[in-house]
């Protein structure tokens, strides 16, 4: 028994010094490194101390079990399966943080450069799936198991996976489609064919998620988005224009009426919020002439599409004041009645 003891227990005392030393190691890296990390510009620095600092402590744990077993007298088949189950173990611990940091730097990168590569949870799923497969793979190469027979098992029940989630990949293929064809992206404000609206969250390996300006959130799987009649505020760029109809009585003098709202428009450049002054505000006498008003349209450019409500109400206000201090009347509707009397 004092044998045994002392097989399990010396082992045990290696294991433990090393780990801890291993540990103190780490310690003082890390605060070197957070001190370097510190005095750099980049981010990229930061994402990867982040990311290793919680699997380092696993590592160090695991070698100094490796160390722990390997002077030990312990019986070789034990030794092996003691070796292999921490290697398995780094392994996997080296996988999931090698995934975590490559969609990290991937997320950074894309927001830092100009290329027109979204950064949605699809694209950052299929990098991390990726990483975790290769990972996978690597484990099983480390047990000794041939990957062929498994390749052949996943051929033969692919046409069974295929069939039972024929509508999880449709979901998953169009919206890789959506992403390559990059007429929806990450950020895009738009409107489907059912009329609701919002900024594009998210595109995922099933759904789309557009958070509208109510704050809610809808969620439309990407198959049904793909097919669907969508219209992106967005494209070909965010700046849009704006017509504002506007009603003057039959009596108004209407080259007068037109300066008066290409002043205001003008002069509330750089006033209202989203209003641009180039090109320039125009006024046309469209669409002419009204049941009891001249109707005409005022146009102008806007920053982007939830510009306009703004930009609309605060014109409005000032064209509205303006009329008043000028004597323009705005109509009300009216229709002449004309009542014919017959002879007896």
């Amino acid at each position: 028994m004092e044998f045994n003891l002392k097989r399990i227990f010396i082992p045990a005392i290696i294991a433990l010094i090393s780990s801890s030393g291993l540990l103190v190691i780490r310690t003082i890296a890390f605060r070197l490194l957070h001190r370097w990390a510190e005095k750099t510009e980049t981010r990229i620095d930061d994402i990867i101390i982040r990311s290793l600092k919680v699997p380092s402590v696993y590592w160090c744990i695991a070698i100094g079990l490796y160390i722990g077993v390997a002077v030990s007298d312990f019986p070789e088949k034990y030794v092996f399966y003691f070796s292999r189950a921490i290697h398995v173990i780094v392994i996997l611990s080296i996988t999931i943080a090698a995934a975590n940091l490559s969609g990290k730097i991937f997320k950074n990168y894309i927001q830092k450069s100009d290329l027109p590569i979204p950064t949605t949870g699809l694209a950052y799923g299929i990098l991390k799936g990726t990483v975790l497969v290769i990972g996978f793979l690597i484990i099983l190469s480390v047990l000794g198991i041939s990957i062929t027979p498994l390749i052949t098992a996943l051929g033969v029940g692919g046409l069974a996976v295929v069939l039972a989630l024929q509508d999880t990949l449709a979901n998953l293929f169009a919206g890789i489609h959506i992403l390559v064809e990059k007429s929806i992206r990450v950020g895009d404000f738009i409107r489907l064919e059912t009329g609701q609206e919002g900024y594009v969250e998210d595109i995922t390996w099933r759904t789309t998620r557009i958070r509208m300006l109510s704050d809610n959130m809808v969620v439309i799987p990407n198959g049904k988005l793909s097919q669907s009649i969508v219209t992106n505020y967005y494209l070909p760029e965010k700046r849009m224009s704006l017509s504002i109809p506007i009603s003057v009585s039959y009596s108004s003098d209407i080259e007068k009426v037109e300066r008066i709202l290409i002043e205001e428009a003008k002069n509330a450049v750089g006033e209202i919020p989203g209003l641009l002054g180039d090109p320039e505000p125009s006024v046309r006498f469209i669409p002419g002439f009204g049941d009891s008003s001249l109707d005409l349209t005022l146009s102008c450019q806007v920053r982007e599409f939830v510009d306009q409500y703004l930009v609309q109400h605060e014109l409005r206000k000032k064209i509205f004041k303006r009329f008043k201090e000028e004597g323009i009347e705005i109509p009300y509707p009216h229709r002449t009645v004309y009542l014919r009397e017959e002879k007896k």
